[in-house]
């Protein structure tokens, strides 16, 4: 008897732990913890936490501590990792479509962008990368800004679109970018990310192209004083989920991680704008030079660029429209 009552207590024990059992996703980052994205994340995770009643919790993983971008995928595809926090670009491997989402120069500004973004065009390229990988965005893409603006830094002034042509301008391995590059009339030098300081300092290159709000930590500005704004596209960062451990949800958890997500958005914007209004003061104050140009004669040459590569078949199918059916009628 004495035996069958401590069964029923244990069992009863362990009934009451699993109804309050919690649980931990993964979310791996690039970003450091101190950098304006990071203190994002540690928002996210201890929102999250909060509106969740401790039921979810957010483990982040900064600094590409579990592994570069290949690899971190494959562990979200299996569900190792269930967040990874960076471009959306990355899903292209699973919808090629998806690499055209920061078309340079393709949109009027960024609402424009934002529209087309949570288009249903956009949505069902997502929802084929969820179909071949499991993986999809957490809620509306455009939420978390990154920026949260491009700009052209540079060791000669740039006061007009003009002032492109015969540029040599570093440039990322990405086929897109390059062939937007070549064809603004620049002269386009592929280089590693962190070789750009020494490249400018060397001469090899005479600028680059980088969000504003990294232009001072990578201290680009000690050797490349003009800062010329010319919002080449707009950018998120990607919150990318596995679909499985989304749905393994129940409905209050998810709410509860979907509020914080809403809210670190609103918080990324206000952060964004203010960290690179500080950088530029700093930066301004230390001699470099802040100028914002027309950017009309470059859009002007991508759409040109836009409708050929449309009547080659060059473009994702539809994109050309969904771009129009998302402009504001002037």
């Amino acid at each position: 008897m004495t035996r069958t009552i401590l069964g029923l207590a244990t069992m009863a024990t362990l009934l009451g732990s699993a109804a309050f059992a919690e649980t931990t996703w993964k979310m791996a980052t690039k970003m450091p913890v101190d950098s304006p994205e990071g203190q994002v994340f540690e928002k996210f995770a201890e929102l999250t936490e909060e509106y969740t009643g401790g039921e979810l919790k957010i483990a982040v993983y900064p600094n590409e501590q579990l592994g570069k971008e290949n690899a971190v995928l494959e562990q979200l595809q299996a569900n190792i990792v269930q967040v990874y926090a960076e471009g959306f670009g990355y899903m292209k491997k699973w919808e090629p479509a998806l690499g055209w989402l920061a078309a340079p120069y393709a949109f009027d500004d960024y609402d424009h962008w934002r529209r087309f973004m949570n288009s249903d065009l956009v949505a069902g390229w997502f929802d084929t990368a969820a179909a071949a990988s499991g993986v999809r965005p957490l809620g509306d893409p455009t939420l978390v800004l990154r920026g949260p603006y491009r700009v052209t830094v540079s060791n000669v002034p740039i006061n007009s679109a003009a002032d492109y042509e015969g540029l040599k301008i570093r440039m990322h391995e990405n086929k897109i970018a390059i062939d937007t590059w070549d064809t603004l009339g620049t002269e386009v030098i592929t280089l590693p990310w962190t070789e750009v300081h020494q490249s400018i300092s060397k001469g090899i290159v005479q600028a680059v192209n980088s969000p504003i709000a990294l232009v001072e930590s990578m201290r680009f500005n000690e050797v490349a004083p003009y800062i010329t704004r010319m919002d080449e596209y707009w950018q998120s960062i990607g919150f990318m989920v596995n679909d499985s451990a989304l749905e393994a949800l129940d409905d209050e958890t998810r709410a509860g991680l979907m509020q914080a997500y809403e809210e670190v958005g609103a918080m990324s914007r206000e952060l964004m704008f203010s960290v690179a209004d500080e950088s530029i003061e700093r930066m301004v104050a230390d001699g470099a030079t802040f100028t914002e140009i027309d950017i009309s004669p470059l859009v002007d040459k991508m759409t040109a660029y836009y409708e050929q590569m449309a009547a080659s078949g060059e473009l994702p199918e539809g994109f050309l429209e969904g771009i129009d059916a998302t402009r504001v009628a002037q």
